[in-house]
């Protein structure tokens, strides 16, 4: 929590509130954060009482019963070998749950009905438009990204930890939702669109086969590259290595299929 507070502390803004959209997992945080101390408790204790306990969702915590933790799927990195799993004290907000597939229906189906349950009212006020994000035709609700298209609006929400990848997705128009649970670190977000809409194509697993070249040439391509001020990737070489770091990402290895295309074997 220090280091939060001295990073607020020091924080200059880049930019007017409510300019421009860019989503933070560090705001998330800071918002669950800020959530807890008006209600003073803690953030778990909070969303048991106000949304958890009341959609009937038990299996979903932070900290985990002994029942609940002897269940946990172990996470993988792309190259599928097991991770610890992360803890958020601090940032909580932005992604310290753990929840099963059941209790995760149970949410979807809530976000559904407008009828269903207490909470019905305040779940459907986080489905409204707010603002445009980055992405074309991609709009942002509250935490809900909203994807506009002719046929009907799909809200979704994805994302992940160490070792896992989540997507929550549903369809008000057709009333469907999926939800997909991995336990690796690589997008499940083909497989649940797919689930939810069947013209939706999976993501072919592609081929690649790895050629020797002289290592030299790649000196060419390391450095940094700049997509956003919040996103780069570091291209580094370690002998007759070559790794690529995104932002926020582990270091991998990457390999060449010629003198100018490579490939990630992890994904």
């Amino acid at each position: 929590m220090p280091l939060l507070y001295d990073f607020l502390s020091h924080y200059t803004l880049t930019r007017g509130v409510g300019e421009r959209y860019e989503y933070s997992n560090l705001g998330m945080g800071l918002l669950g954060h800020a959530l807890a101390l008006e209600a003073k408790q803690s953030y778990e204790a909070l969303l048991i009482e106000r949304v958890l306990d009341p959609l009937g969702m038990k299996e979903t915590r932070i900290t985990l019963t002994h029942d609940l933790e002897t269940r946990l799927a172990p996470g993988h990195d792309l190259a599928g070998k097991p991770v610890p799993n992360w803890d958020l004290p601090t940032l909580a907000g932005a992604g310290a749950l753990r929840s099963t597939a059941a209790d995760l229906l149970r949410f979807v189906a809530a976000n559904l009905d407008s009828n269903g349950t207490a909470l019905a009212a305040d779940l459907f006020a986080t489905h409204a438009r707010r603002n445009d994000t980055t992405s074309p035709h991609v709009a942002i609700g509250l935490a809900w990204h909203i994807i506009e298209r002719p046929e009907g609006n799909i809200w979704m929400h994805n994302g992940g930890t160490g070792g896992y990848h989540t997507l929550i997705a549903f369809d008000p128009r057709r009333d469907v939702g999926v939800v997909v649970l991995g336990n690796s670190a690589a997008t499940v977000d083909d497989i649940g669109f797919h689930l939810l809409a069947a013209d939706a194509p999976l993501e072919p697993v592609a081929q690649h086969a790895e050629v020797k070249i002289d290592p030299r040439l790649f000196d060419r391509y390391v450095g940094r590259y700049v997509f956003t001020p919040a996103f780069a990737i570091d291209v580094t070489r370690e002998g007759d290595a070559l790794f690529l770091q995104a932002t926020g990402q582990p270091r991998l290895p990457v390999f060449p299929e010629s003198d100018t295309r490579f490939f990630l074997k992890a994904v």
